[in-house]
């Protein structure tokens, strides 16, 4: 069987794939895996800095109509503390994540942080940044004053389904908008998707593989799509596909991705942790190279529910680490400390 294809249909294929001819297809994978990045895991330290939404998305336990959140915002205090840990445990990277703001206030308090962090660990951290569509000039400042990533999930390339996902004044031209801007701009660029929501066709998913190609994309958090009550779409969780299917189908998803675009960084999600116990090793051990253990001071971590049963809310930052070095094991993988890890060769966007 012909593993490595372009053909929207055939993925389709590949995608589909179960039993023996599933991991056959992984194991393709893996085989890609080691010899184009090798068996190495980059850690990302991952900061919840804010739940604080301006945005609407049907999907999201902190979107901004969702009464029962308990709104927070880190101190730069907590934030800088965090960050120093990461530094001091050989993390090489954090991720900075927020709900989506886009006032003066809210860039200003992201562009101190990351000059902030990057003088307290002498330019050593790498700094992603995940907080939203933004302007031309915000990224740029905040790219200036040194995150050096941002990722920009599509959650699905396809129009129509975006707008089955997003209320009105939710724009997917804006947000492949701001995907060109961040290139642009000089970023490494990330983007992901959802596998597994309501109204999805496997063909979606292969095209959305497809899209990730043609958008160049650096790096990749791509995980399924889990459930929350207390989001519009909850009402539609009958047509959602079972754990086993959406946890097959994201490992396939992840292989063939793999075989796409060999040298790029993607993610073993916690989303993958949590739908399925073995979620991230397997993820590990297929196709991924990028974990990112909760670093958020723990007292907030369940404040920061985009689904339910989200793993590790109640871990420290120590533990997290301890359970990361276990799931890198256990993949047969490496840990590299104090490095980070950015891609081999940036990716070439088509669009």
């Amino acid at each position: 069987m012909d593993f490595k294809t372009d053909n929207p249909q055939e993925i389709v294929k590949l995608l589909s794939l179960r039993g023996e001819q599933a991991e056959a297809l992984r194991r393709e994978a893996r085989k890609v895996r080691l010899r184009e990045v090798g068996d190495k895991v980059y850690l990302r330290g991952l900061i919840e800095l804010s739940n604080i939404c301006t945005k609407d998305c049907l999907y999201c336990g902190i979107r901004k109509s969702n009464p029962c959140v308990n709104r927070y915002t880190l101190t730069p205090e907590e934030v800088l503390q965090a960050a120093d840990f990461a530094h001091k445990e050989g993390f090489g990277s954090i991720v900075l994540q927020s709900g989506e703001r886009r006032d003066e206030a809210f860039t200003c308090l992201i562009e101190q942080l990351v000059r902030e962090i990057m003088r307290q660990s002498d330019g050593k951290l790498g700094i992603t940044l995940s907080l939203g569509e933004q302007s031309e000039d915000t990224y740029r400042r905040w790219h200036e004053a040194g995150a050096i990533r941002y990722l920009l999930r599509i959650e699905t390339s396809d129009p129509a389904l975006y707008a089955r996902l997003h209320p009105a004044g939710h724009s997917f031209e804006e947000r492949l908008d701001c995907l060109r801007r961040l290139r642009e701009t000089g970023y490494y660029v990330g983007s992901g998707i959802m596998i597994g929501l309501p109204f999805q066709s496997t063909e979606q998913v292969a095209r959305d593989l497809l899209f990730l190609k043609d958008l160049g994309v650096d790096m990749v958090g791509m995980g399924p799509y889990l459930e929350h009550e207390q989001t519009p779409l909850w009402e539609h969780r009958h047509l959602i596909p079972s754990k086993k299917e959406r946890y097959e189908l994201n490992l396939n998803a992840l292989a063939v991705l793999r075989l796409l675009m060999p040298h790029i960084n993607m993610a073993a999600t916690t989303a993958m942790g949590t739908l399925h116990p073995d979620g991230r090793r397997a993820s590990l051990y297929t196709a991924s190279n990028v974990l990112m253990p909760n670093i958020t001071p723990t007292l907030r971590r369940k404040d920061y529910s985009l689904y339910e049963n989200k793993i590790c809310i109640y871990d420290s930052a120590q533990d997290s680490f301890r359970n990361i070095i276990k799931i890198i094991q256990e993949a047969e993988c490496s840990l590299r400390l104090f490095e980070q890890g950015n891609p081999l060769h940036r990716g070439i966007p088509n669009v």
